[in-house]
């Protein structure tokens, strides 16, 4: 029944109508989620001090789940374990109180005019089919009419929001006319490079050298806070409930995995900013983790489809360690240093060699000096360069160049750059004119969606407490 949503050629006008009616901003935040059972919080978070039950939560993860459905179609099993149905369900409800709060409303008549206006709800003669739309939400959507009708209600509300957000974001015609350029316009361009990993070859630093560095920048390699966790994964609601109950008698999570026949494991000292090791990325978690003492649980955990019983078994407050643990990296970081030295002095040479004698013999100014030289062949903004990197400095760089020019020393991730122009091919004013009308469209959008996504992250900071 998923194939509804994209057969009968119906895929390209569900995204125009969802890009039209249905917020586009929504972010999806990544994998999992984390959250308290209801037997330990009365309540799913805080809305602006406000408690947010769990029957609301439960209600909002349905409604994003829904609309994932009808942005996704048949692709939606295939790419669910990689939503976080969780946080994007805090993000509608944090959005609904702001339009609450802005007396933002859809009347009936607006929510019939839309569920009318779907196309997987319409036969393929056009009128809407009541009794497909019954089908689709029973066997599909697995909703109540009256709860996916509110649903409705509500993205209409947050398609208001979002005009009503981003109504002053503008564009010019210089603006549009730039962003065309850059997403149409070819570049080719000549370079003399200074490479950082041609001049770390060479540079053995003495202990000596080493110690003295570490002595002078040993802030530099200070370690932040650490964690040791000791947890077990679960993979049903039932195991865990199994696990909680003889938690009331013994606190000993290992001995309780060994009666059990399950495994406990322990991540080793992890730095608060790393992946936990043997779970991954888990911000949430480690939200937590943070707060607690050693020895003390933290909340139930679930991420993707497993539970998580974690124990904080040991913190380590940031320390600058022992010059022994950390010579290697020190060495990496002096190595690094001299490279981008040397580097540097040898470019600024090519470059003054250029502005005195004012020749644009790339190769030649190159070998002169030990450097290399080469093509970048075309790209465009955005793009990246092969052994040098994202395109967007270099175009930047080119733009004001004029024929016969070279820039000023570029520097980039992976080293020092001179360029000069080899070709532009510039795009078509004719159609440019012709695509303006809908190019500007899009771009629009793109950036109305930026400055939103922008709102909804300050707006979420501002208001949103999780029971996490």
């Amino acid at each position: 029944m998923l194939k509804q949503l994209r057969n009968k050629k119906l895929a390209k006008k569900i995204w125009i109508a969802l890009a039209v009616i249905i917020v586009p901003a929504f972010v999806f935040w990544g994998f999992g989620g984390a959250f308290r059972s209801k037997e330990e919080s009365a309540s799913a978070g805080k809305i602006s001090g406000l408690n947010v039950s769990f029957l609301d939560f439960k209600e909002a993860i349905e409604a994003v789940r829904n609309q994932a459905i009808m942005q996704l179609g048949d692709n939606f099993q295939e790419v669910q374990k990689n939503l976080n149905l969780e946080n994007m369900a805090w993000e509608r409800l944090v959005l609904l109180a702001e339009a609450r709060r802005r007396k933002i409303t859809a009347s009936d008549q607006e929510v019939v005019a839309l569920v009318q206006q779907y196309p997987f709800f319409r036969t393929q003669e056009g009128p809407f089919d009541n009794r497909l739309y019954t089908e689709i939400l029973q066997y599909v959507f697995h909703t109540p009419a009256r709860q996916f009708e509110e649903q409705t209600r509500q993205n209409l509300i947050l398609s208001k929001l979002f005009n009503q957000v981003s109504a002053g974001v503008k564009l010019n015609d210089e603006e549009v006319k730039l962003e065309y350029q850059k997403a149409n316009d070819l570049l080719n361009l000549q370079y003399i490079a200074a490479s950082l990993t041609e001049f770390k070859t060479g540079i053995p630093p003495k202990i000596e050298e080493i110690k003295g560095y570490f002595d002078k920048h040993s802030l530099e390699f200070k370690q932040p806070l650490s964690f040791n966790i000791e947890y077990i994964a679960l993979d049903s609601q039932e195991k865990l409930q199994n696990v909680t109950q003889h938690l009331k008698k013994n606190t000993d999570l290992k001995k309780i995995a060994a009666e059990l026949g399950i495994e406990a494991k322990v991540t080793g000292l992890f730095r608060e900013f790393d992946p936990i090791p043997g779970i991954g990325w888990a911000p949430q978690v480690i939200q937590v983790i943070s707060k607690l003492k050693p020895g003390e649980y933290s909340p139930v955990f679930k991420l993707d489809k497993t539970f998580l019983l974690l124990r904080l078994k040991e913190r380590k407050e940031p320390y600058i360690p022992e010059f022994e643990a950390v010579k290697d990296k020190v060495r990496e970081t002096l190595i690094k240093e001299e490279a981008n030295r040397r580097a540097l002095e040898k470019i600024e040479g090519a470059f003054s060699a250029l502005k005195e004698n004012r020749l644009l013999d790339f190769t030649k100014i190159a070998k002169e000096f030990g450097l290399k030289s080469g093509f970048t062949g075309d790209f465009k903004f955005g793009s990246y360069i092969e052994g040098i990197g994202a395109s967007d400095t270099f175009w930047n760089a080119a733009g004001g160049l004029e024929e016969k020019a070279f820039s000023p020393i570029i520097e980039m991730p992976s080293g020092f750059y001179i360029i000069k122009v080899k070709s532009r091919n510039t795009f078509d004013e004719k159609k440019f004119s012709a695509e303006k009308e809908a190019f500007t469209r899009r771009l629009l959008l793109e950036q109305q969606q930026g400055y939103f996504i922008e709102f909804v992250s300050e707006l979420k900071r501002k208001t949103l407490t999780t029971a996490n």
